[in-house]
């Protein structure tokens, strides 16, 4: 039997999206010379909002990243909707994070991501694709990659080998589900579906979120709508639903995107009928749902990782996070040779997330009724204060350095989920 060619790499990282670029670009940074494997070319497109929360900013601007963002549309908070009333909420003040996000489309936003990993000392292969684990003695030691080239339709298979695999293929995550990874079935999933329009309002300052969305036949859904200007011309336009609905199967987002499309024409100067490209969707698993999330010779970070917070179906910073919390983890295997090290990975993980997964989990079981979220959606639109405290717990803006409404209140909802434990 012939063996295939054989490469050699410290961390061979499976995916180039925002958590693998944001591992491959830590790595370098701490000396090693990690290998990034991407199934596709950069750019390509990603089903997203595009928006990047002050947590998101933060870690970007720890990348060295901080003035490659200013080409792109900044906006300084969160206007949000329902009932025909509207609350504009400035991001709130926090030692560490910034008051502000910006808008960067996906294939712009992970390509200079990407690209600065390599500028790091990372190798990024492009169009290559890890099709399986390699496990020696049942440890995970690499995989076996295969290039494709379209032009020439022809394929490359060879073996990369690495000391440790980072899976960091996104929400549907092959390589991860290969080595045995799983969503926590019973814990809330969602899914999102997004395209742009030309709009007049291309450039607002704010981000809007609807939280009266609702079906052709003016159901409420347990959900919400989002606009982000791109201040490009265009807005990005999308809706996210829980599967904590009962109905949620039975959902058709395509048309539940052309619903809130036409409820929004009038206002955001958009021809609800003529979008700028086709519409895309994806399932997102949330809340931490995957695991295990460390395993002989592997890590298990992003969004292959459920490392999506249920609260407003954000994944990018905590993609950015995780990985660098791998990185460190990573960094303290290789310098000590104990590979047992890889456990204090899931250790980290649950502290710094642990309690705040658990609480919007709660929250999402909550919201998957309609009427009750109808009425709170009701109740909230119209108290400035309820609303800005509502936005801090939501975007993980938490300040440690006092006791406000939003800290008694989410230490509160702490203590009634550790009664639960299977929320």
């Amino acid at each position: 039997m012939n063996r295939l060619p054989t490469q050699e790499t410290d961390v061979l990282i499976v995916g180039g999206g925002p958590a693998g670029a944001a591992a491959g670009f830590w790595l370098a940074q701490l000396g090693y010379k990690p290998t990034i494997v991407e199934r596709k070319h950069f750019p390509r497109e990603k089903t997203c909002g595009d928006g990047l929360t002050p947590r998101a900013v933060k870690q970007l601007g720890d990348m060295g990243l901080a003035d490659g963002l200013t080409q792109f549309h900044r906006y300084d908070g969160l206007r949000a909707t329902a009932h025909g009333k509207a609350l504009e909420l400035h991001w709130p003040s926090h030692p560490i994070y910034p008051q502000h996000g910006y808008v960067v489309r996906r294939r712009e936003l992970d390509a200079m991501v990407a690209h600065n990993a390599v500028r790091a000392g990372a190798v990024l292969l492009e169009g290559h694709e890890a099709t399986a684990p390699i496990v020696i003695d049942g440890v995970v030691c690499g995989a076996t990659v295969t290039r494709k080239d379209t032009d020439l339709n022809n394929e490359e298979t060879f073996e990369i080998r690495a000391k440790y695999v980072v899976v960091a293929d996104g929400a549907n995550s092959r390589f991860g589900r290969a080595l045995g990874t799983s969503r926590t079935k019973e814990w809330p999933y969602g899914t999102a579906i997004r395209t742009y329009w030309q709009s007049p309002r291309h450039a607002e300052p704010w981000i809007e979120s609807a939280l009266d969305v609702k079906d052709r036949n003016g159901n409420s859904m347990p959900g919400y709508g989002w606009i982000f200007p791109v201040g490009d011309g265009t807005i990005n336009v999308g809706v996210g639903l829980l599967s904590t609905f009962k109905k949620f199967k039975d959902v058709n987002t395509t048309m539940l995107l052309e619903s809130y499309a036409h409820m929004v024409a009038d206002d955001w100067g958009i021809n609800p009928d003529t979008p700028e490209c086709k519409a895309t969707s994806g399932k997102i698993p949330m809340g931490g749902s995957v695991g295990p999330k460390v395993g002989p010779g592997y890590l298990v970070i992003g969004d292959a990782a459920g490392s999506v917070n249920p609260f407003n179906g954000e994944g990018i910073d905590y993609a950015y996070e995780t990985a660098r919390i791998a990185a460190d983890v990573l960094h303290s295997a290789i310098s000590s040779g104990d590979p047992k090290a890889l456990e204090h990975y899931q250790v980290l993980i649950d502290e710094e997330y642990g309690e705040y997964f658990k609480v919007a989990r709660l929250f999402a079981r909550v919201i998957g009724r309609p009427a009750l979220m109808r009425e709170l959606s009701r109740v909230g639109i119209h108290s400035r204060t309820l609303m800005e405290w509502v936005l801090r717990i939501m975007a993980n803006l938490l300040r440690p350095d006092e006791i406000g409404p939003a800290e008694i209140a989410y230490k509160m909802a702490v203590a009634i989920v550790r009664l639960a434990p299977n929320a």
